[in-house]
């Protein structure tokens, strides 16, 4: 074999390899909804999921952060602010107003509220930046939008009020998601991917686990009923640990753009799973709904690009 087709097989390897670990964590991630969903049903309320999903994911981040941290220079002190401000927006508040939001609406509504992240970062940008939006760019955030609100105009009349309170919670989850991802974006490069997700994991782990306990007895984390525990180790390895690493890893190899095309696979997978786990029902408006936030978030993707 000569070496310029040598190389080429290199490559397609390392692209389909990238690939595939972003289908895993774009997947894996969108299992965390239905966990929930689930833990909910055995009567435990939504801070004590989270808790116990931070307390067994904590050991996981600590030695990612050690790992990431071994032949790093150290942080200064602003370097160390920033990750406690991102590991509170990124982790601990999106997670919490995510749990609490998940007791009103579907995991179906859930999933297409939060997958409005690029266009929250876009209209940040705006806001913040002050950049100006292209027309195309008006035309992306107008499908997502239209999107949700198709999905959430045909919830609300299923089951009420409470649709709106629920969405407005998974939303100011996706707005403090993408604070946390604009934010991200100005010192990632200087902290590194890794290290980063894994000491902003820590921080939110920390902050869950004093939010439990300023508000809950210590004993009930551990007294929930079997079930629980099993669905939040799931919920801390697979749903939460494996994604980071898996989307990191596949960044590194195909590039952001590329991975967050291949993580449009979160919400369908996520609407198999709300019918085949939960039940839940899905008539053309959730359908027509997911397509139209499809397809503003890969404009937006691609005119970044």
């Amino acid at each position: 074999m000569s070496a310029p087709s040598s190389l080429a097989t290199s490559s397609t390897r390392i692209a389909l390899g990238g690939i595939g670990l972003a289908a895993i964590g774009a997947v894996a991630a969108s299992g965390k909804a239905i966990i929930v969903k689930l833990g909910l049903r055995h009567g435990v309320d939504p801070t004590t999921l989270l808790a116990l999903r931070m307390a067994m994911a904590f050991p996981l981040f600590l030695l990612l952060a050690w790992w990431s941290s071994r032949r790093a220079a150290s942080l200064d002190w602003a370097d160390r602010a920033r990750i406690l401000w991102l590991g509170f927006t990124g982790y601990y508040l999106s997670s919490w107003l995510d749990f609490q939001g998940l007791q009103y609406i579907s995991v179906t509504l859930e999933r297409l509220i939060l997958y409005l992240n690029p266009t929250l970062v876009l209209l940040i940008n705006v806001l913040l930046a002050r950049q100006r939006p292209g027309r195309w760019q008006l035309a992306a955030l107008a499908l997502s939008y239209a999107g949700v609100l198709v999905a959430f105009g045909h919830d609300l009349q299923r089951e009420g009020g409470q649709i709106v309170l629920g969405s407005l919670l998974v939303l100011g989850s996706a707005i403090s998601y993408a604070l946390y991802l604009f934010g991200s974006g100005q010192v990632v490069t200087r902290i590194g991917a890794v290290r980063l997700t894994a000491q902003a994991s820590c921080v939110a782990c920390v902050l869950v686990l004093l939010h439990f306990g300023l508000t809950h007895p210590w004993p009930l984390l551990w007294q929930a009923p079997a079930p629980v525990q099993w669905l939040s180790l799931v919920n801390a390895t697979v749903c939460t640990v494996l994604p980071v690493m898996a989307i990191m890893l596949a960044v590194k190899r195909i590039g952001s753009s590329l991975a967050a095309q291949v993580g449009m696979l979160g919400p369908v997978s996520t609407i198999v799973m709300s019918l085949w786990l939960l039940d839940e029902p899905m008539g053309p408006a959730q359908i027509a709904g997911t397509v139209l936030v499809l397809c503003g978030v890969l404009l937006v993707t691609r005119l970044r690009r």
